[in-house]
């Protein structure tokens, strides 16, 4: 076989960044502006239920590839390396790789993979890690995770997202605390993951060289242990839940204690929608959705996944029987 000029490798761009930062949000956004493009989404959770991937917005162009037995940066590389190796096949009529990582991710094990494995670095070209970072809980992340650390110092491209629930003073402090850990990569603000995607795709921003000086030991072995306080449960529910009993439950308990309940997302079969109802809480600020009509022979039930410190099975399962529309 003919060795790939880089122009004729599949560009991949892996997003980043703590959980409830944006990643999903700002893949749906950069599928949105790539129609008619061949691309392959990648998709890698904290947790066995794959609720990101009923979130992402597909049209028939986007190939979607679910993770949810492990995590990228350690236990399933060995499977990143064999879908790449059967993406990279299809160079020529494939026009983009986007890699979701978990929230827990330490980004240097994902892109060692790109060079360390031959075949994966003759078909692939790292284009660019955006790392997405939430300005609402920055601080407070980056003090309890070394994940979050990871992410930014390793990022080429930082997106400060949720700019519009912050004032422009918290907003130059992020930005500086940014800069203490990568002063190289580039920077842009953001608000629901909106960004010109001239500035995150096709940018050319990921150089091995410059990764080498920051780290060495990037292409060797990565040992990776994931925080064990932080675990994830996932929920379910066949019968419909009612919203509002819902809500008057999760909400004082996500103000009560949202340092323990670092991330929650669910897909809800609400009473009273014909939609799927969205929630989703990120420590204590939370949003619901309705999202895609249910299909008429598709069964209906609820996935609620819970990310967090210490978390109580009984309690939550408990909880959320009884929300159980009457």
């Amino acid at each position: 076989m003919t060795a790939l000029t880089t122009a004729q490798k599949i560009p991949v761009t892996v997003i980043t960044g703590y959980l409830g930062s944006g990643k999903t949000t700002l893949l749906n956004h950069i599928l949105t502006g790539q129609q008619g493009r061949k691309v392959a989404v990648i998709v890698n959770e904290f947790g066995e239920v794959g609720i990101d991937g009923q979130l992402i917005e597909q049209d028939g162009d986007e190939q979607l590839i679910e993770f949810n037995n492990g995590c990228l940066c350690c236990t399933v590389r060995g499977d990143l390396v064999t879908t790449i190796d059967k993406l990279r096949q299809r160079a020529g009529e494939l026009d983009a790789i986007l890699i979701e990582t978990t929230g827990l991710a330490d980004p240097a094990p994902v892109a060692s993979t790109f060079f360390v494995d031959e075949a994966v670095r003759a078909g692939t070209r790292l284009d660019a890690f955006v790392t997405v970072v939430d300005a609402v809980n920055l601080e407070k992340n980056l003090e309890q995770s070394v994940e979050a650390q990871e992410q930014v110092a390793f990022a080429d491209i930082v997106l400060v997202n949720k700019t519009d629930l912050v004032d422009e003073e918290q907003l130059q402090r992020i930005e500086r605390r940014v800069r203490t850990l990568n002063p190289l990569a580039r920077m842009h603000r953001s608000a629901n993951s909106v960004i010109d995607l001239d500035l995150v795709l096709g940018v050319n921003a990921f150089q091995l060289d410059a990764k080498l000086q920051v780290d060495p030991e990037f292409l060797g072995d990565h040992a990776h242990e994931h925080d064990a306080d932080i675990t994830s449960i996932v929920l379910r529910e066949q019968r419909p839940v009612d919203m509002n009993r819902f809500m008057s439950w999760m909400a004082p308990l996500l103000q009560k204690e949202g340092d323990r309940y670092l991330r929650t997302k669910g897909v809800f079969n609400a009473k009273g929608f014909n939609e799927r109802v969205v929630f989703q809480s990120v420590r204590m600020l939370t949003t619901m959705a309705r999202f895609h009509a249910w299909g008429d022979d598709e069964p209906r039930r609820t996935e609620y996944v819970v990310i967090g410190r210490d978390l109580d099975r009984e309690m939550l399962a408990a909880g959320l029987a009884d929300c159980v529309a009457k």
